[in-house]
């Protein structure tokens, strides 16, 4: 009896359909973080410290993001590593 016809093998189209999917998922994923400049990160640390999650440490001269524990000495890293860190926490709350 003569194998399965080569022809007719769909198993290599089914590998890069699933690899496709699964770029598309890591795309819709990611967070841009690139668009944060300094007047947007400061907006953002401003609400940060008004709803409490960010306290600003003068004599260190550091701002501590609550939630990680987390201190940055700019306002621009912690604007970029809140969006992730908030990124995350939605991923890990849709994976739920």
């Amino acid at each position: 009896m003569l194998g399965p016809d080569p022809h007719d093998d769909t198993s290599r189209d089914y590998e890069q359909f699933e690899k496709a999917l699964l770029a598309q998922d890591r795309d819709a994923a990611g967070v841009d973080t690139t668009d944060v400049g300094d007047a947007t990160a400061q907006n953002l640390v401003k609400d940060l410290i008004d709803t409490d999650v960010v306290t600003p440490v003068p004599e260190d001269q550091v701002l501590v993001h609550e939630p990680s524990g987390t201190a940055f000495d700019s306002s621009t890293q912690l604007a970029v590593f809140h969006r992730g860190w908030t990124a995350g926490r939605d991923a890990d709350a849709e994976g739920k």
